[in-house]
This record gives structure tokens, sequence and C-alpha cells, in this order.
């Protein structure tokens, strides 16, 4: 009778490694914590290593790279992290990055979804995902414009700019009207920045074309720099509001994917 085969326990030198590798993580965690080099002491205490063995791991982290040592013997983050992070940017595309997120949030509603960019004075449409039940014609087709002010993705880059360039804006284009319901005031325009500000979504209620509505929230690369606007589109007889906290949740976690950290609260 053959004995049983039994599935072979990690090795020490297996749990060693796995070990030094979840040490070497808690310095990095701590050190990205601190905008100023941080001394070993203090390392060891915030981390809950033995001091020897956080100079261990920070000597080896410091021959790497991934680490730099003052001459007063604190620490910080290395170049090599900077140089491996501009790699993982360089390779991060907004649209391929966005698209299952796109797919999951047309899933959910059954609306169409759209990928907006900004260029100069209007949102360019760079991806969409079609409803496919559309009854009305809508107007955000991959490679289609709009003037900011009449998009909702394109308030979102107004309240952007702040007060003072929202005012160039409106004198550079006149504030044109595309439907009879577009904002073509300043002051009007000005209140519903200010809506767009508080609630960290805009809508777009027949602005762009007649029958058409629009909700959009945004998105941010890892500088926290707006680069990008979400919004589901309907025609106006499917509007629903409540899908507000989806689309932002969704344009949230595009945001998180392309390296955003937002604000730390409490």
């Amino acid at each position: 009778m053959q004995p049983k085969k039994t599935e072979s326990a990690p090795s020490a030198e297996g749990k060693t490694s796995i070990q030094v590798i979840e040490r070497m993580m808690k310095l990095l965690d701590v050190l990205a914590e601190h905008a100023d080099p941080v001394q070993l002491k203090q390392l060891a205490i915030e981390t809950g290593l033995h001091p020897s063995t956080a100079h261990r791991i920070l000597g080896a982290m410091t021959h790497s790279g991934f680490v730099e040592r003052s001459e007063a013997g604190a620490y910080r983050l290395g170049i090599r992290l900077l140089e491996l992070g501009s790699l993982v940017k360089s390779r991060i595309s907004l649209r391929e990055t966005a698209m299952p997120y796109m797919l999951k949030l047309h899933a959910a509603t059954g609306e169409s979804v759209n990928l907006g960019v900004r260029a100069g004075d209007e949102i360019v449409y760079v991806e969409r995902t079609s409803s496919g039940r559309a009854s009305v014609r809508v107007v955000h087709i991959v490679g289609a414009r709009a003037p900011l002010h009449t998009t909702a993705t394109g308030k979102l880059f107004l309240v952007e700019d702040g007060l003072e360039r929202i005012r160039d804006y409106a004198r550079r284009t006149a504030l044109p009207a595309s439907t009879p319901a577009s904002i073509t005031a300043l002051p009007a325009l000005e209140k519903e920045l200010d809506r767009v500000r508080r609630h960290g979504v805009a809508f777009d209620l027949d602005e762009v074309e007649a029958g058409v509505r629009c909700i959009a929230a945004g998105i941010r690369d890892d500088s926290g720099e707006l680069i990008a606007g979400l919004s589901l589109s309907t025609p106006s007889e499917r509007f629903n509001p409540d899908w507000a906290p989806l689309v932002r949740e969704t344009a949230d976690e595009i945001s998180r994917a392309l390296g955003h950290l937002p604000p730390k609260t409490g």
C-alpha cells in the first residue's frame, strides 16, 4: 500500500523570505507617510521591528536604491521607486484602464457610458459603450465634441478651473446654446457649477441634445489632476438621477486604478 501524499509545508527558508518582504513593505509604508527623512529609532517604533532588524533590511534597500540614507543617518524613499513608478505610469492607458469599469457600469444600468477628455474649450469623447436600445440618437459618439458648459463632463473641468478662469471662458466663448435648455448666462453657470462642486457629480439635462441626459463624475490620475470624465447618457424618459452615486463610485475606481489616492479624512 502506497503511503498517502501530503502537501509539504513551506520551508523555513521560504517563511523567512516572506517575512523579510513583509518587513520591507512595513518600512516602505512608514517612510511613505513621512515627508522628511526618518531616524532608525523612529522607524523601529512605528514598524514594531527590532532596531537591528530594521537596520539590516534598510541597508539592503539602500544598496538597491529603494531607500536613501542621509549623512545624519536618517532614511527616506529612494530614487529607484520613482523610476519604477514612472515606468508603471507610462504603461497605463486611460482608455484600457477605464473600459472594464465602463462595461461594469453599462451592465448595471443598461445605458451608454462615455469617457471624455478636455481639448481647449470642448470635451472630446474618446471611448463609449453603446446601450444597444437607445430610442434617441445620443451625441456622445467617439470623436464627437461639445462645449464645456453644456456637457456634464465639461462642467467638471470648469469647476476645476476656478472662478476667474470660468469667467474668462464665458467671455471667450459667449456661452453658445446647443439646445433651448443650454445654460447661456454666467450667473446661471456659476450657480450650476457650485452645485457640481458640492455634490461631486455633474448633470447635463437636455443641454447638448434635446431628449438626452447625462450624469458625470471626474477621473483623476496619480498626481490628483482631473484628466477625464466618466458619463452615463440616457434618453430623457429613462433618466434616473439615483444613478449618480454609482457613476461617482465607478469614476473613483478608475482613478484608483490609475494610481490616485484620495486624501485621508478624519
